[in-house]
């Protein structure tokens, strides 16, 4: 049986995931056009690890829950 909190989390996981990458992606550009002879800018590096830690998170909450869906589904199949 499908459980629909269980598919509602996952799409709202991966939402998190996407959106923190996205946020990431928009900041490419400021780190490609740093010039490698210049000190990086406090400002960016804050932006860098705010915005990688909460990547990290929205990944390994995702990452959590796929596990749990997988042991859920094989611990059913082998029942």
């Amino acid at each position: 049986m499908t459980d629909v909190n269980e598919i509602r989390a996952l799409k709202a996981s991966l939402r998190g995931t996407l959106d923190t990458g996205a946020r990431l992606a928009e900041i490419q550009q400021r780190v490609d056009g740093l010039d490698d002879h210049v000190e990086i800018d406090a400002g960016l590096l804050d932006d860098l690890a705010r915005l990688a830690a909460a990547h990290a998170v929205a990944s390994a909450a995702l990452r959590g829950l796929v596990n749990a869906m997988q042991t859920r589904r094989s611990a059913g199949a082998s029942a």
